[in-house]
């Protein structure tokens, strides 16, 4: 049991410590705004006790979206650049639609 707490504890400390850098600490604030789009989004359905998806929610994406495609590129990962390159058009054509929306309901006389 010794040796397993020995093995976890070198492996956390060289994984979490030795290789820290400002390219982990960016993926990590990647993730955290990427991840925040799913609170911004369950706060906002549990609110409406339906399911919403707010326009902060393709914000954080595209946000998080993007600093994790620069975070892939410099690890060069080719799975989780092809997911990320992806998924920034899908969130950069929902946050289009949203303006668009926007824009004419501006337009629309009351």
């Amino acid at each position: 049991m010794t040796d397993l707490l020995a093995t976890a504890s070198s492996w956390f400390h060289q994984v979490f410590v030795e290789q820290f850098s400002g390219w982990i600490l960016l993926g990590f604030v990647a993730q955290f705004a990427f991840t925040m789009r799913f609170m911004v989004q369950w706060i906002a359905s549990e609110r409406a006790r339906r399911s919403v998806v707010p326009a902060a929610f393709w914000g954080f994406s595209l946000v998080g979206g993007a600093l994790l495609l620069v975070y892939a590129i410099h690890r060069e990962d080719p799975v989780f650049i092809a997911g990320q390159a992806l998924g920034l058009v899908i969130y950069v054509r929902n946050i289009w639609l949203i303006l668009a929306e926007r824009a004419a309901a501006v337009r629309q006389p009351a």
